[in-house]
């Protein structure tokens, strides 16, 4: 992984200095908070219902053991022993003190760590396929690029006060794991039809009041070219984003109201003019950057005790059905670790437990772990022998549970609890999911099944992109959950369509049990999906189930 230079900790130990001196101003009263808000945003720090909220930087979802124990130490020592995993692949502390928070960030810049631009009207943190170097479907590491996108947007002085927020997310798999339709701008490693490795760019995607699929900008761009083309991108947008309007300003409502020909043409005409000034002085500094992420020194042992658990063990062979991926070596296995046992948080992780995963990060996976923007824990490298250890490891720390792209393993956003944009809660709505399924021992049997949830529109639950997703909003005082179906974060990215009207607190967990007992009533079969089975008979049948179903239970 990338190991700071000299430049790097001089310029975050500055920044942390800097936001040392705001705050003790700010807390002596000399700085008025009307003065201090953009400096804060600026440094991660943002005023939610109940107290300060600091968003730490995990780029592209990667950290160390050394890393992981300084995040523990965070939350034990300045917070209520517990952070926060976010969809933006993310760690967010909801209880720091306002005087800690100079210390935290120096705590943080100890381990390379920071909290610059993660929130703001700037470029925020890229994001990755948290599978990145590890993946059997992997056409090249998306972790020097996002790393480069990474040092070209930190403080670059034409983009830190864009129309609004800005996210990139790289992909460099077949198969999309990093939602890279739904961002500003995606990022696709591809090969041309020479087999030429570069990328494929993708603008305009983004979820939120108005949810957009991306389109295709550039569909391959030489690597020499990513640099010069993303800022012709981010500078032509930054010219012709609306600032009257918040609602109006992210680059997809820029690129819908010119046309993608028109914004196209403009980003060419940039580009032509910002090629030439970058002389290949990215690339030379793509390549320092590659040298940070070697392959990990392989094990060669045999998995005659991998197997042998498997075939004697239940509850093992269970987890390793569910939370186990393909690595790109054979004896090798990816690990999902779950964060959502039934009726927790999601993404909610404690202290010990935070110590416990970065010490079997560090003997068991080459001293790797990332953070998935769907709120779990990841193990890139580990030896299918290993994989018992980690098991009964994960086990002593409550972290086993076997749930990996089911039912429970829901994406939420912290909502009402702690959000000052919240207009409903999220996270009870997903604790009660999880439980409801769990008693009906059905969730091994529904299979692959993304249920997303977020407690306002601004979407960070991501359920546009659900197969369901649940939207908490307000209705004259009331929360009212409204329900779509549908939806697909993959390479081939839908939004969910909405099924009528919303269902209140009380009656959602309801709600969705009746669309998935629908969806068992009429799957082909045990292999079809719940996608698949939308796909083939579409809205009519579940829309029966809600509306109607309800209305003759309301009339008992």
């Amino acid at each position: 992984m990338y190991t700071y230079n000299d430049f790097d900790e001089a310029f975050v130990r500055t920044r942390v200095a800097q936001f040392a001196d705001q705050v003790e101003r700010r807390i002596s009263g000399v700085l008025p908070e009307d003065e201090f808000r953009p400096l804060r945003l600026m440094n991660g720090l943002y005023l939610q219902l109940h107290a300060y909220m600091l968003r730490v930087a995990i780029p592209y979802g990667t950290l160390n053991s050394r890393q992981m124990r300084q995040l523990a130490h965070i939350a034990q020592t300045y917070d209520k022993g517990y952070g926060h995993f976010t969809t933006r692949q993310n760690i967010q502390y909801n209880w720091p003190k306002l005087k800690d928070v100079p210390q935290i960030l120096s705590d943080l810049a100890d381990v390379e760590m920071h909290a610059l631009q993660t929130s703001g009207n700037t470029i925020r943190n890229v994001t990755a396929d948290h599978f990145a170097g590890a993946a059997a479907d992997e056409i090249e590491d998306p972790r020097p690029t996002a790393e480069l996108l990474r040092q070209w947007s930190t403080d670059h002085p034409e983009f830190q006060f864009l129309p609004r927020k800005f996210k990139i997310a790289v992909s460099g798999a077949v198969h999309d794991r990093a939602v890279t339709l739904a961002h500003d701008i995606g990022v696709r490693i591809v090969r041309n039809d020479a087999g030429e490795v570069g990328y494929q760019i993708i603008v305009g995607g983004g979820l939120g009041r108005t949810p957009m699929v991306g389109k295709i900008i550039k569909d391959w761009l030489p690597k020499a070219d990513l640099l010069p083309y993303v800022e012709a991108v981010v500078s032509v947008w930054n010219l012709l984003g609306r600032r009257d309007n918040k609602y109006k300003a992210r680059i997809k409502i820029t690129v819908f109201e010119n046309g993608l020909e028109e914004f196209s043409r403009l980003v060419e005409d940039r580009f032509a003019v910002i090629r030439p000034t970058f002389s290949g002085v990215d690339q030379e500094l793509l390549a320092e950057i590659w040298s940070h992420f070697a392959t990990p020194a392989y094990l060669n042992a045999p998995i005659d005790g991998y197997l042998d658990r498997l075939n004697r063990d239940g509850a093992f062979r269970a987890w390793v059905d569910t939370n186990i991926a393909a690595h790109k070596v054979d004896s090798y296995a990816i690990v999902t670790v779950s964060t959502k046992k039934h009726g927790n948080t999601p993404g909610d992780v404690t202290d010990a437990q935070m110590r416990a995963l970065a010490d079997i990060g560090e003997t068991y996976g080459h001293d790797e772990l990332r953070i998935s923007h769907e709120q779990n824990v990841i193990l890139p490298h580990v030896h299918r022998s290993n994989l018992p250890a980690v098991y009964d490891a994960l086990r002593q720390i409550d972290m086993a549970t076997a749930n990996v792209g089911l039912i429970s393993d829901i994406i939420a956003c912290p909502g009402m609890d702690y959000c000052a944009l919240a207009t409903a809660r999220s996270i009870p709505v997903a604790q009660e999911i999880a439980l409801r399924f769990e008693a009906l021992k059905l969730e091994h049997e529904v299979g692959p099944l993304k249920i997303k949830i977020s407690g306002c529109i601004n979407a960070c639950g991501h359920h546009h992109v659900g197969h369901i997703g649940i939207l908490g909003l307000d209705r004259a005082g009331v929360e009212n959950y409204q329900i779509t179906l549908g939806g697909d974060g993959t390479e081939d990215t839908v939004i969910g369509e909405k099924t009528g009207p919303g269902f209140s607190y009380e009656t959602i967990t309801d709600a969705i049990e009746r669309i998935v007992m629908t969806y068992l009533s009429l799957r082909t079969s045990a292999e079809e999906t719940f996608l698949q089975a939308y796909r083939r008979v579409g809205m009519a049948p579940f829309k029966a189930a809600l509306y109607e179903e309800a209305k003759a239970h309301a009339a008992e």
